[in-house]
């Protein structure tokens, strides 16, 4: 039975999802098998995930997909309207695209929500998420909830001088009345700079100027930048260095 709040690309999704129930049981069990997972519930965990991957196989599937993603040039707009899928369907899509022999661009995902919380992570790019707390508030996915609806890019540098092309929108999910309004995300896609010029968001920037870039950092608390007037939270590998004297960029002043 599907919910009637469910627009259709969802609706398809959900099809598609029950078809892999009925049809790729086999796999899914040799595959759960073969991982000996430590739990049941981490078993049934992996399952949702493989069906959810071969729903996504049979909406996308992947030679057309990535043939359409390279003529388009990753416009996550044009490819939801060519295989009817919605924008997050098609960001993760783009992200799974890495067959030996035939790859895609290396791109990451995530999915948070207006208080920062990560509800979907996938990196393929080698982008460092933080695994606790909040991300970074300089992060263009945080930026997107104040522009609903519309697409905006930024270049960011971590810490370690790894550079990153990013891509972010908000996304809502259907409530179903006045008692439910709909959720809103932030969806976030991007890849290593040096293949950014692969994407159309990345049109008419000049990717080589130094300092296009945003420093951004992991997480405050094991973030190695001193002067960040945006640190919510003191690093956990240094020790403060607070002076009553004087007032710095942050509240929480430390040597490196």
């Amino acid at each position: 039975m599907l919910n009637e709040i469910l627009p259709r690309p969802s609706r398809r999704f959900h099809l598609a999802y029950q078809i892999g129930l009925l049809e790729a049981g086999k796999a899914a069990d040799m595959i759960v098998a073969t991982a000996k997972l430590a739990s049941k519930e981490t078993e049934t965990l992996v399952r949702v995930g493989l069906y959810n991957y071969f729903a996504g196989a049979v909406l996308m599937p992947y030679a057309p997909f990535l043939e359409a993603a390279r003529a388009l040039r990753y416009d996550i707009e044009l490819l939801s309207h060519h295989f009817g899928v919605s924008f997050e369907q098609a960001c993760h899509r783009l992200s799974t695209l890495q067959r030996p022999g035939d790859k895609g661009v290396p791109l990451w995902l995530v999915r948070v929500d207006i208080a920062g919380n990560v509800s979907k992570r996938f990196s393929a790019a080698g982008f460092h998420f933080s695994r606790f707390g909040g991300s970074c508030p300089r992060w263009v996915v945080h930026e997107a909830f104040t522009s609903p609806g519309r697409i905006l890019t930024q270049v960011a540098r971590l810490a370690d001088g790894a550079t990153f092309f990013c891509v972010a929108r908000t996304v809502a999910k259907a409530g179903g009345g006045w008692r439910e309004p709909p959720t809103t995300y932030a969806l976030g896609i991007g890849c290593e700079v040096g293949r950014a010029a692969e994407l159309v968001y990345a049109d008419g920037l000049d990717l080589a100027k130094p300092d296009l870039a945003v420093e951004i950092g992991v997480g405050c608390r094991v973030c190695e930048r001193p002067n960040c007037r945006q640190r919510a939270h003191p690093p956990l590998q240094h020790r403060l260095d607070v002076d009553v004297t004087s007032k710095g960029a942050s509240a929480y002043a430390f040597r490196k």
